[in-house]
């Protein structure tokens, strides 16, 4: 693993660390924008979507996908990003696997505060149980509050009586909206994306003055995990919502589910979004793949 690349990466964030004081309009058009610059992803077919009512981005395999899906949730903080924002970690999962994603373009705060994103993320999980899919034959992932998205969306789900998904891949999930971890001292300054000033200046948007103590805003503190699928929870240690992993894997092994901590040292939020630069990125999603089609291959149908 490479010293010079973890810098390259760390020096690039910094330079476009992200402006909380900014509108959501003007965050939206730089996130955009920064993101723009990259490459289409190789290996894979686009092509535009809906589900459960919302626009999405169907990725899948040039050779054909093995009959399984996961369903993406782009991060942003919960105001920013979008589907195409996510294609190359999207697509990284989908070369890996073999299986198609459909990644959804959720409704996005101060427009659309909580719990609408939860609300898109279990009407996209029951359009695809509807459409036929078995629940054991779809992954949930995501990134950032993507990550979070994702668990929030199988508690969701679970409390509607949904069968569960076969489970769930989180990319440094935000899964407490009270910003109460020790990471986000011990990793201030560390951590060259976020603060937790940053971070709750954000989140503001999306809680709109509702309390943040709540189960699907704060699940790594509030949440009964009881019933929840088999989790891969991977995050860097370099990153102030660190302690949003670390706390909810404890507690999910509490609450017996099968839940797995991935921590790779000196790398940042996402930092699988480096895929093709940064060593540990590829690494991590090789990972990723292989706990997906283990789980793919291993779960049951429903519960």
């Amino acid at each position: 693993m490479s010293k010079e690349q973890r810098a390259a990466v760390d020096a690039l964030l910094r330079s476009a660390a992200i402006d909380a004081s900014r509108t959501p309009e003007e965050l939206r058009a730089a996130f955009a924008a920064m993101m723009a610059g990259s490459p289409s992803p190789v290996g894979v077919a686009l092509a535009p979507s809906a589900l459960g009512g919302r626009p999405a981005l169907e990725i899948e395999p040039e050779d054909g996908a093995i009959g399984a899906t996961i369903l993406y949730f782009h991060g942003g903080s919960w105001v920013f990003g979008s589907p195409a924002t996510a294609q190359h970690i999207t697509a990284a999962l989908v070369r890996r696997t073999g299986a198609r994603a459909v990644s959804l373009d959720y409704r996005l705060a101060p427009e659309h505060p909580f719990p609408a994103a939860i609300d898109d993320g279990v009407a996209a999980y029951r359009d695809l149980l509807e459409q036929g899919v078995p629940a054991e034959r779809i992954m949930l992932a995501g990134d950032s509050a993507g990550g979070g998205l994702s668990i929030m969306t199988a508690l969701a789900a679970r409390d509607a009586g949904l069968p569960r998904p076969a489970g769930v891949v989180a990319f440094s999930p935000g899964l407490d909206a009270t910003r109460s971890g020790e990471s986000m001292t011990t990793k201030d300054g560390i951590d060259p994306l976020f603060t937790r000033q940053s971070l709750v200046r954000l989140g503001a948007h999306y809680l709109a003055g509702q309390d943040p103590r709540q189960p699907l805003l704060s699940p790594a503190v509030h949440a009964d995990l009881t019933g929840l699928p088999p989790l891969l929870l991977q995050a860097g240690s370099n990153e102030v919502l660190l302690d949003d992993s670390t706390r909810l894997a404890t507690r999910a092994a509490g609450a017996g589910v099968d839940v797995i901590l991935d921590v790779t040292a000196d790398v940042p939020h996402v930092f699988q979004s480096f895929t093709g630069s940064l060593d540990e990125a590829d690494a991590a999603l090789d990972r990723a793949g292989r706990f997906i089609l283990d789980r793919l291959a291993t779960a049951p149908a429903a519960l």
